[in-house]
């Protein structure tokens, strides 16, 4: 049986999924979008028994940022990874939107990722998917060993990420999941950025964007 486990955490004003991924009997975790609550997810950690190695930001949005200084400032060994065009996103208020929703939120990436990229972190191989969409700068992050997809707000369950927010764009967004997301396995276990779970196969099936007529 695998050690791997992964742990969701709503959190923030929009439900936001927060991840926390490990290996059983292993110290190290990798958080991704620590949207809000970071105390919370601090605490969740300690019952883990684990300690955070990585924050992995699958884009800028406000709801999936506002508490990576929180991690970081508790763990500040801990480092910060993100798509390589997402900077803006991640470091201006107006377009992530953190203005209008508690308070303007600017996050630096210690390392800016591009497509194809594996991240070993905590004995977890992360392999960076881009998927432009949602924002110029959304990746997915596929755990291949696992047969996981951490998805963020491309690819929900029968639906998809709005594209009506600075930077998104609908053609991008389906072309990323059909061309990127939709050519892995159908078993592929699916994490998004907001509600359940699901699955590649599933999608192919259910999903609208399988017949999207752009």
């Amino acid at each position: 049986m695998s050690n791997f486990r992964i742990k969701t955490y709503p959190v923030g004003q929009i439900g936001t999924n927060c991840y926390v991924i490990y290996r059983e009997g292993q110290k190290k975790a990798v958080i991704v979008d620590p949207g809000a609550d970071g105390a919370y997810i601090l605490n969740m950690c300690r019952e883990l028994s684990v300690i955070p190695e990585a924050v992995l930001l699958t884009h800028g949005h406000f709801d999936h940022i506002l508490a990576v200084k929180d991690i970081i400032r508790a763990f500040p060994e801990g480092k910060v990874y993100a798509g390589e065009h997402e900077r803006e996103t991640l470091t201006d208020p107006a377009v992530n939107l953190s203005s209008g929703f508690g308070g303007p939120c600017a996050v630096h990436a210690d390392e800016y990722v591009k497509d194809g990229d594996i991240l070993s972190l905590a004995g977890i191989s992360f392999q960076v998917l881009f998927t432009p969409g949602h924002t110029s700068g959304s990746v997915c992050y596929l755990i291949k060993e696992e047969g996981v997809l951490i998805s963020g707000d491309t690819l929900f369950l029968e639906s998809m990420g709005r594209t009506d927010l600075p930077t998104g764009d609908q053609l991008k967004i389906v072309k990323s999941i059909t061309e990127r997301l939709f050519v892995l396995p159908g078993d592929t276990l699916v994490y998004p950025g907001h509600g359940d779970m699901t699955t590649i196969g599933h999608e192919k099936t259910y999903n609208p964007v399988a017949f999207y007529k752009g």
